[in-house]
């Protein structure tokens, strides 16, 4: 599932790096070597992808966009990091335009009624130099419950387009859609909804 989508993701980021002139590239991949600030969501270059068992005879796919928030990052205390990230009900896509819709639906999401999704951290744990685990609530649906992320630091560096000092990092989810009232078409839909977040932060201060 996601795996195949995260292989796919590391195998175009180095095509892309190998095209690039070394001065392009991201400046350092060791989150000690960051700069310390507060970054904000650089949306164009953010997602939130998802998926979920279709019937179980396939993994179906959708992803929301123009997510916006900020990041407090210390590469002397990491730990100590604050997310707090946020996107649109409404720009969840399936390449379905009629599915689309009905995403957006009271049926479903009722982005009328809830118009965001955000996610807030309360507690990161390392778990490695460059891994950590993100604790925080996510409010989807009118309900807020926890939800845990495994986080990677991908690197870090001026971007060579905007000249913005960004870093970037993916981390990998699952939650009970049920648990936050969406229960459309159970069991045939599955509850299990594994997800990807695949961010950017331009450093503000």
């Amino acid at each position: 599932m996601l795996r195949t989508l995260l292989l796919g993701a590391t195998f175009g980021a180095g095509l892309l790096a190998a095209a690039l002139p070394a001065s392009a590239q991201v400046a350092t991949t060791n989150p000690a070597h960051v700069t310390a600030g507060t970054y904000a969501v650089e949306p164009y270059h953010t997602r939130i992808v998802f998926s979920v068992s279709h019937m179980g005879f396939t993994t179906w796919y959708g992803d929301f966009t123009t997510a916006s928030g900020t990041l407090a990052f210390d590469p002397k205390a990491p730990a100590k990091s604050v997310l707090n990230i946020s996107f649109p009900t409404a720009s969840v896509s399936t390449t379905n335009t009629k599915l689309d819709g009905e995403l957006k639906s009271p049926m479903w999401f009722d982005a009328a009624k809830y118009p965001t999704i955000a996610f807030t951290s309360t507690k990161i744990v390392l778990l490695g130099h460059d891994r950590g685990r993100i604790e925080g609530n996510l409010t989807f649906h009118g309900v807020t419950r926890p939800v845990t992320l495994i986080a990677h630091f991908n690197g870090a560096g001026v971007n060579p387009l905007d000249k913005k000092y960004t870093i970037g990092f993916d981390a990998t989810g699952s939650l009970s859609r049920a648990a936050f009232g969406v229960k459309t078409y159970e069991p045939l839909i599955g509850d299990k909804v594994d997800m990807l977040l695949s961010g950017a932060f331009e450093l503000q201060s």
